[in-house]
């Protein structure tokens, strides 16, 4: 299976059927037993923690299903994590993580806690996260699976708009149809193996 840069792809497939594992394969959390994960010419399979630690922190970014917001810290403080771990001075990643906040409609929120916040707005503040960094892939796990539909949508928009402004690979790990309906091309799996890829006819359009 090959991702092509700027792409957003979906795996689409029902519980246990592999996808959260080929997920984590993909974003270099678990290693495969077999076969080889290339991302932007690394192979990801074969470097130690420390190196696959340093390469998520340049290239990655993470949307999870259940947010996994620190408790402890507001919404600013949460969205400037990914800068602090890269070294960058508070003051420039409070300005960075500020203008992230107000892309998904946060700015006033930005000194809430995750327990001051619904799901919809923790789904928001997850996605400013994985995207202030602006690293070329990111993962999303799942990312509606807490939220109604009408959150659900209005977060699939946001995701897909912010790849697309800038060029960024979005892939998608879901097993609800209306979400795949977002992505260029749709991977089926089964059992841990691959039933077919489709390019995506339906694709929403956001404008």
């Amino acid at each position: 299976m090959q991702i092509a840069s700027g792409e957003i792809c979906c795996v689409l497939g029902t519980s246990g059927s592999g996808k959260s594992t080929l997920l984590n394969m993909m974003a270099g959390l678990e290693k495969p037993t077999r076969g080889s994960i290339h991302i932007r010419g690394y192979n990801i399979a074969k470097m130690s923690e420390r190196q696959l630690a340093r390469f998520r922190q340049k290239f990655i970014g993470f949307v999870f299903q259940s947010y996994n917001l620190l408790p402890t810290l507001n919404a600013l403080e949460n969205v400037s994590l990914p800068l602090t771990f890269r070294g960058i001075n508070k003051d420039i990643r409070d300005k960075r993580a500020l203008k992230m906040l107000e892309a998904v409609g946060l700015k006033q929120h930005r000194n809430h806690k995750p327990s001051q916040m619904s799901g919809g707005q923790q789904q928001r503040v997850g996605i400013a996260r994985a995207f202030v960094s602006n690293p070329p892939v990111v993962f999303a796990d799942e990312p509606t699976g807490n939220l109604d539909s009408k959150t659900s949508k209005e977060v699939m928009q946001l995701m897909v708009r912010m790849a697309r402004e800038h060029h960024q690979t979005l892939i998608i790990v879901t097993h609800d149809a209306n979400v795949a309906d977002y992505a260029d091309r749709i991977v089926h799996i089964l059992d841990g193996n691959i039933e077919r890829i489709e390019n995506n006819s339906k694709r929403e359009v956001i404008s």
